[in-house]
């Protein structure tokens, strides 16, 4: 090969590296506004449908376990698809999600809200376990975690965003209707209120929906490349020889808990700060803002880790350094009060941010041929953040889905203390020995 042809192939090569990057950078993005819309439908849907905590936080129970029982399905799928095709129908999938709000909207109907959630939920599980191990595959495994905090800087942007578009539309003067709602005893005027707030969802998801469709015809039509997760080098051969099934791995079958844990916790950190806002007396006009406040820590947390990932610490110590944070943020919420309080619980986005950027690469490190069906059971734990709210308000509202685990009620905060820091400490665990556990390496 001649020097100008190899400098092209170099040239192209790295070219195809930046498309890449950039079309999953504004994919992240995308789900990432999406997601944290979450934290604002709560108080939303606890107002218009007249919801207690318990029931308000079915928002996230329903979003995100789709991902429990859509994941093994969309590793499927993208084996049929392929990656790029894979991406733009989890797009399609989201905005049908997205266009069952107009409905559920002018029904006033929660069951209905919440299966648009889990639409969007089916959407977003076909899409993350597409968009992970590409991000993970697509450049050297020791810096995956620097490239997956460069697309959580995409997702924690959309992110910080979201809840503050969505509150300053359907929560606009939410302290003042919510104090006329309560003092309203006719039952048809009441009705009357409570559509028209009902109805302020309609128009964002109407636009949601458009955008949606439209990124997925350009991700269809788009240059990305495909990747094949299949192709093992020498030492993956040699770790993967003479597996049969993807539960061989105990490195993964011990990340399949940890991230479980981790979205449990990030998901506690970011919608349900809100809820916790509410519990100590603030006012919603203040608490509709929390999540954007923990979505911006998370936003400093992974620019640390991209200038730090792998060239000061490895992916396992920032993991460490992120699971021991948590640890101290979570006590430092509970012996504290107002808004010192909510305020650790915002930093708990910092503790948070480079969890998901180490454990996905560490999980799936040396799987070959395995890493797709590995991907979606990982997609699979984002239920997570399902079930950790569930436990949180059971310990202290009866109402609660898993209320029938706990015969006594318990303060909130001492809720919240015994929920996550349990979970920081199984995650600094794997970040110390789990994450090495029945791996074995060629000679």
């Amino acid at each position: 090969m001649s020097t100008s042809t190899a400098t092209q192939a170099i040239a192209g090569k790295s070219t195809n590296y930046t498309q890449a990057m950039s079309i999953i950078g504004m994919l992240f993005f995308v789900f990432g506004f999406v997601t944290w819309l979450n934290g604002a439908l709560i108080p939303f849907f606890k107002i218009a449908c007249e919801l207690s905590v318990s029931q308000a936080l079915l928002v996230t129970f329903a979003f995100y376990m789709a991902y429990f029982f859509l994941s093994i399905p969309s590793s499927f799928i993208l084996n049929k698809t392929g990656f790029k095709n894979g991406m733009a129908l989890g797009l399609l999938v989201m905005a049908v999600g997205s266009l069952v709000f107009i409905p559920a909207a002018n029904a006033r109907s929660f069951p209905m809200f919440l299966t648009g959630l889990f639409i969007q939920g089916a959407g977003l599980s076909l899409l993350q376990t597409a968009s992970n191990p590409y991000i993970s595959i697509i450049g050297p495994i020791d810096s995956a975690a620097k490239r997956i905090s460069i697309m959580g800087i995409c997702n924690k942007t959309a992110g910080a965003i979201s809840p503050l578009i969505l509150s300053a539309i359907v929560l606009k003067g939410a302290s003042e209707l919510e104090a006329q709602i309560a003092a309203t005893t006719d039952h048809d005027a009441k009705a009357v209120l409570l559509d028209s707030l009902a109805s302020r969802v309609i128009m964002p998801y109407i636009v949601i929906a458009v955008v949606l469709i439209l990124l997925a015809f350009f991700i269809s039509r788009s240059s990305l490349p495909e990747i094949d997760a299949d192709v093992e080098d020498e030492a993956t051969a040699a770790a993967t020889s003479g597996k049969t099934s993807v539960f061989q791995f105990p490195h993964l079958l011990l990340g399949l808990l940890c991230l479980f844990l981790y979205v449990g916790v990030e998901v506690m950190a970011g919608d349900v700060i809100g809820v916790y806002g509410k519990s100590l007396g603030m006012s919603l006009d203040q608490t509709k803002y929390f999540t954007t406040f923990t979505l911006l820590a998370m936003l400093v947390g992974y620019i640390a880790g991209i200038a730090t990932i792998p060239k000061i610490i490895s992916q396992q110590m920032s993991l460490r350094i992120s699971a021991a944070l948590g640890i101290v943020f979570t006590i430092g919420a509970y012996v504290t009060h107002g808004y010192a309080s909510v305020t650790f619980i915002a930093l708990l986005g910092l503790a948070n941010a480079l969890m998901w950027p180490a454990i996905f690469p560490l999980a799936i490190d040396g799987l070959g041929r395995f890493t797709k069906i590995a991907s979606a059971l990982l997609v699979m734990c984002i239920a997570g953040g399902a079930i950790l709210p569930q436990i949180y308000s059971s310990m202290f509202d009866h109402e609660g889905l898993l209320s029938f685990l706990y015969s006594d009620t318990m303060d909130f905060r001492k809720a919240f203390l015994y929920c996550m820091v349990p979970c920081y400490v199984y995650i600094l665990y794997y970040a110390v020995a789990g994450y090495k556990v029945g791996k074995r390496t060629a000679k």
